[in-house]
């Protein structure tokens, strides 16, 4: 549910749904009645769009969060919470699950709850929190390690101890991740060099075909390569382009090896196929 969180504009049934599927430990939520002209607005229980922050308190039990949630002219959130959910649902090793939920009527836009605001909730865990991970509604996590207390640092995509730079397939998907490479991107050709990398890649884009590769739409892909120099935050793209040699990558950073580009064959112009502009208009 994050992302659209309780703002998205999904029916009460299906949400209620989808909370159980989470572990959720509350209903489809109540129904309040308001005068509309088309029947009343009902309130539903789902999360904040958003987890942005955490900070631990000095007992190390309780943690104080801060994330999104609904807004508009008229009342749009309710019953504000933290859950610690270990208990009802049994403890992950290293971790701590931990669930936000509120009520909200924001999923019928005649609420004019369709904007967004910051809010905090507290929870106090049953420990201290330790070397665990705290883990906030399945998606986001927390960590104190290398932390400024009493802030927890929020974790990235690739965990909260991501491969350092180099070249190294844990370093690699971080590279993929900073070009935003599509779900299910498979990695190609890769020279990697220290301070300097250079990628291909491809993803799917025809139909799941349970290994049958025989049908044209079942091998149909696209592809891509970039450049990289490895900086203290990781990988960081500096040029992208299918052309073969050096021109590309060099026009940005003349300081890229030429033995790392100067045999780069062009891509197949299936894989990065090039559409002219539109002709003017008569």
């Amino acid at each position: 549910m994050r992302g659209g969180g309780v703002a998205a504009a999904v029916v009460a049934v299906a949400v209620g749904v989808l909370l159980a599927g989470c572990g959720t430990q509350v209903g489809t939520g109540t129904t309040v009645p308001t005068e509309t002209a088309t029947g009343p607005i009902p309130w539903v229980v789902g999360e904040p769009s958003f987890v942005t922050g955490a900070r631990l308190g000095a007992d190390h039990r309780t943690v104080t969060l801060d994330v999104q949630v609904a807004d508009g002219p008229r009342p749009c959130v309710r019953d504000l919470k933290a859950v610690d959910t270990d208990a009802a649902y049994g403890a992950v090793p290293g971790t701590v699950h931990v669930q936000v939920t509120y009520s909200s009527p924001s999923g019928d836009r005649r609420s004019g709850c369709t904007k967004e605001r910051g809010a905090q909730t507290r929870v106090t865990l049953p420990a201290p929190l330790g070397d665990n991970q705290l883990v906030v509604d399945d998606h986001t996590v927390f960590t104190a390690d290398g932390a400024k207390p009493p802030a927890l640092r929020l974790c990235g995509q690739l965990g909260c101890d991501p491969a350092p730079t180099g070249c190294t397939p844990g370093s690699y998907d971080q590279a993929l991740l900073a070009v935003g490479a599509p779900e299910h991107t498979l990695r190609g050709d890769t020279d990697c060099r220290g301070t300097w990398m250079v990628m291909a890649y491809t993803w799917r884009t025809g139909p799941a075909c349970s290994g049958e590769t025989s049908l044209p739409a079942c091998s149909s892909a696209l592809g891509d390569r970039y450049f990289f120099r490895a900086e203290t935050s990781g990988w960081v793209p500096i040029a992208e382009g299918a052309a073969g040699g050096c021109a590309v990558v060099q026009r940005k950073a003349p300081d890229f090896p030429t033995s790392m580009c100067k045999d780069l064959a062009p891509l197949s112009g299936k894989l990065h196929p090039h559409y002219p502009p539109p002709s003017a208009s008569p």
